[in-house]
């Protein structure tokens, strides 16, 4: 990918996109004034991540009660020994939602590991230990995202993951937005692994508009932000952005600006819900 940084900029200046950007950058910047994250930010973020990794699993058709996701992520609970499909989904999600706080610095230095502990963290339960937290090999496939044709080769995983470091390393002047929807789109369609793609690439957003300091506090609910615009309308973003045309760049980029407006909506109902102490 010749000079990423130009290219992420142009992006940024796609018809429609600057005034998207700012949109979401003043939404997420009215959440970081609430009230409740004057002292409580810990405990925010912490209920961001329990109704982010809910959504997340949601999106893959995955719906778990969010009490049951809390309590688990609170370690007052543990998924059953002899879990259905849903709840192996959910676990994923669980786990690579809270990773994602742990992995923030590593994205923009370390943005390979960062992705390897993220599958780790969605799949290592569902994969054979030798395929986890790498990339698809030889004839490997994957067959999550059908709807958006076949999973490229593992020949051209390699090239589409490079191209992803330079993104995740790019200069900082360039809009966070940007970067983080690029990373999320790529790791969705590229299917980089044998399973988890969706979490993993969810994840990494929220890993990404944290540590490039759009939403430092982690208290907006990144993924709730995507289910609020529904699975159908999130594929089909995806979709418009797998056909590498400035037209559906521009639309995925409008899907990520809108979500991002929504995650600042749904980390304030947070927000009032730690100041009310409505939390169980």
């Amino acid at each position: 990918m010749p000079d990423v940084d130009s290219s992420l900029f142009a992006l940024g200046e796609l018809p429609g996109i600057p005034e998207k950007i700012d949109a979401a950058r003043a939404a997420l910047t009215q959440l970081r004034w609430h009230e409740a994250l004057r002292r409580r930010i810990p405990e925010a973020a912490a209920e961001s991540r329990v109704r982010g990794a809910q959504a997340s699993a949601a999106l893959e058709g995955a719906n778990i009660p969010v009490e049951v996701v809390r309590d688990v992520m609170r370690g007052a609970a543990q998924w059953p020994t002899d879990p259905d499909p849903v709840e192996l989904v959910a676990r994923g999600a669980v786990q690579a939602t809270a990773e994602s706080e742990h992995v923030r610095g590593l994205v923009g230095t370390a943005p390979l590991q960062a992705l390897a502990r993220l599958h780790v963290a969605a799949a290592g339960h569902l994969l054979e230990t030798e395929q986890v937290g790498r990339p698809r090999r030889d004839e490997e496939g994957s067959a999550e995202f059908t709807d958006l044709g076949p999973a490229p080769a593992p020949a051209e995983v390699s090239a589409r993951l490079d191209a992803l470091s330079q993104v995740l390393t790019a200069d900082p002047a360039v809009p966070a937005l940007v970067v983080a929807a690029i990373a999320h789109a790529e790791v969705a369609t590229v299917r980089p692994f044998l399973r988890g793609n969706g979490i993993v690439a969810r994840a990494l957003a929220r890993a990404v508009v944290q540590a490039r300091g759009l939403d430092p506090t982690g208290v907006a609910v990144l993924e709730a932000g995507h289910a609020a615009q529904g699975g159908p309308a999130y594929l089909g973003a995806l979709a418009a952005y797998s056909t590498g045309s400035p037209q559906g760049l521009g639309l995925w980029l409008e899907h990520c600006a809108d979500s991002l407006v929504a995650a600042a909506r749904a980390g304030e109902q947070v927000c009032d819900a730690v100041r009310a102490g409505r939390l169980t």
